[in-house]
């Protein structure tokens, strides 16, 4: 009778199914089998399955196989080369010592039956998929090597193209002289993405209101369909549309792939992170009807106010009925909590916005009394020029105490050749003088440029952050409701309200930038009248009609307390 056979093929990318590797396996298995007598009963082919990267028990036709071996379905289980049954050392060879204790054979067209009559023959089981799973290594090692030199190079590699971007054949060729396709800048959907930045970093949206705003104004996906909110928080984490390649830890930079600047970027990761918050905290919330919505705290009992409603209906002299709809920051602890907070239940959204909003106006125009070139001259000098100095001074340090070592050397050399007036005890005195002198100006020097560099990134970031304040109080006047929302959403930190309107406004702009800009607005001869106000109480400020007045509050150290008409007092930290 002959034995019953079952065969096993397996090939671990799609590439080599269009090939001819299938077919290869399969020919030759039968060619063995007709040379044994075996007849082959069934065969199983695996099409682009790793054997190294995926284990035995997610491999569907393995598993179908060990079942009909359980079964007693066959006799023989032939494969074209062992390493077909799977590549890794610590779970190949105990599935093929398995299929042996079940009573089948396992035999490799090319090497022979695998037995286990001896301890050498579980060893040289062991040692077969052991090298199996290295050259698999090697393999994985030098693909992904291979991959991060060509991304270095500047070039695509393949996967999946983010959504701004397409295929494009240049007439690149790789090393089988077939034609490979390069990255190149869908306008259509770049335009989109620069819209989803825009309305993230400018004007306040989350990744849902996008996704809303989006499908309202059917803005659709790369499939037809709309693009989810998680696609669009991807998006916003993606550093390539700054311009990179990335690959694993390889970046490169391609300018002719840029779409979003990298300071849109990076405002947009700070929001990104601005916005987390800690288990238990409310997140920031979304109202159509109030500039600070998520930025007013009861200063009572410290909690959240939240946006509500009321309606009424009015009857006007001439007859008709008018229905209106009042929006209110309300304290939740305070109606729930009768007794707790000694604060008003709730505040007008038209009374503190407008409150708030003269006191921003006068703060912006502060900002814009100012030479904004020449301030960000003098950001990008602050303490730049001395740490400058400073690393410069110990770099020539380091050099002076090489060009001493050398010296020191060729003078060593003479004393060993009894040519030299000193000594080996005070020669190697200076040498260990020298190197200690050496291993400390380096050890300085390292420092300075470690500082050096921080404060370079730190004056970027101050850079920035003027920018912002330019642009915030140049645009916010003239500003739809949506922009001027989300200005207010990154320059103020929070607003504390109190009985009666007692308003205090913690701003998100460092105290030193502010006094930056009072300072250059004094020295441009531009600030004097702002600077009389804020000296003379009886003056009225007059940037908007709800301004009041502005004094200056001398028992709070730098803060500033300013009196609009609607509130009772107010003051203004940075």
């Amino acid at each position: 009778m002959k034995k019953r056979v079952y065969t096993l093929y397996r090939v671990s990318t799609i590439g080599q199914v269009e090939k001819d590797d299938i077919p290869m396996q399969k020919e030759a298995c039968h060619e063995f089998a007709e040379r044994q007598g075996w007849e082959i009963v069934k065969e199983f082919s695996e099409k682009g399955v790793s054997g190294f990267k995926k284990s035995a028990k997610d491999r569907d036709q393995l598993q179908l196989l060990q079942q009909a071996a359980a079964a007693g379905e066959f006799d023989v289980l032939l494969v074209f080369m062992f390493d077909r049954l799977g590549r890794r050392d610590d779970e190949t060879p105990f599935i093929v010592e398995w299929f042996t204790k079940q009573g089948v054979e396992v035999w490799s067209v090319n090497e022979g039956q695998q037995r286990f009559d001896s301890h050498v023959d579980k060893l040289m089981n062991y040692i077969r998929y052991w090298q199996a799973s290295g050259e698999s290594i090697k393999t994985s090692i030098r693909t992904r090597t291979r991959i991060e030199q060509l991304t270095e190079e500047g070039h695509y590699t393949g996967g999946i193209v983010a959504f701004g971007y397409k295929r494009v054949q240049k007439g690149r060729l790789n090393k089988k002289n077939q034609a490979v396709c390069d990255l190149e800048i869908n306008e259509e959907e770049a335009a989109v993405v620069r819209l989803i930045f825009q309305k993230y970093v400018y004007e306040g949206y989350g990744a849902k209101r996008i996704c809303n705003y989006l499908v309202e104004h059917n803005i659709m996906g790369r499939n037809g369909k709309n693009i989810p909110n998680i696609t669009i928080g991807r998006m916003i984490r993606n550093k390539g549309y700054t311009g990179y390649l990335i690959n694993g830890n390889v970046e490169k930079e391609c300018p002719e792939l840029r779409i979003i600047e990298p300071e849109v970027f990076e405002k947009a990761q700070e929001l990104r992170d601005a916005r987390r918050r800690e288990k238990g905290e409310d997140a920031d919330s979304y109202s159509p009807h109030a500039l600070l919505c998520g930025k007013v705290f009861c200063a009572h009992c410290g909690n959240r106010l939240n946006i509500t409603s009321s309606g009424r209906t009015r009857l006007r002299a001439d007859g008709t009925v008018v229905k209106e709809k009042r929006y209110r920051y309300s304290c939740n602890f305070n109606v729930r909590h009768p007794g707790q907070c000694d604060g008003q239940s709730g505040y007008g959204v038209t009374t503190l916005d407008a409150v708030v909003e003269s006191i921003v106006c006068m703060k912006f125009e502060e900002i814009l009394e100012c030479s904004k070139s020449n301030l960000l001259e003098e950001m990008r000098r602050k303490d730049l020029d001395a740490a400058k100095k400073e690393a410069t001074r110990w770099k020539e340090e380091v050099q002076t105490k090489v060009d001493e070592q050398d010296a020191l050397k060729k003078e060593m050399i003479r004393v060993i050749q009894g040519t030299s007036g000193l000594d080996r005890e005070m020669i190697q005195q200076m040498v260990n003088e020298n190197k200690e002198a050496l291993l400390t100006a380096q050890t300085n020097l390292a420092d300075s440029e470690k500082k050096l560099k921080e404060i370079e990134e730190q004056n970027q970031k101050a850079e920035r952050n003027c920018s912002d304040l330019f642009t915030w109080a140049s645009t916010y006047k003239g500003a739809s409701f949506e922009r001027r929302q989300a200005i207010l959403k990154q320059f103020i930190k929070e607003v504390r309200v109190g009985r009666d309107y007692n308003i205090e406004i913690v701003l998100n702009v460092p105290l030193d930038e502010f006094e930056e800009f009072k300072r250059h607005a004094a020295s441009a001869g531009r600030g004097k009248n702002q600077k009389n106000k804020l000296q003379n109480p009886q003056k009225v400020g007059r940037c908007t009609s709800n301004a009041g007045i502005v004094v200056l509050d001398k028992t709070a150290g730098e803060t500033i307390s300013i009196v609009p008409k609607n509130a009772a007092h107010a003051i203004l930290r940075c």
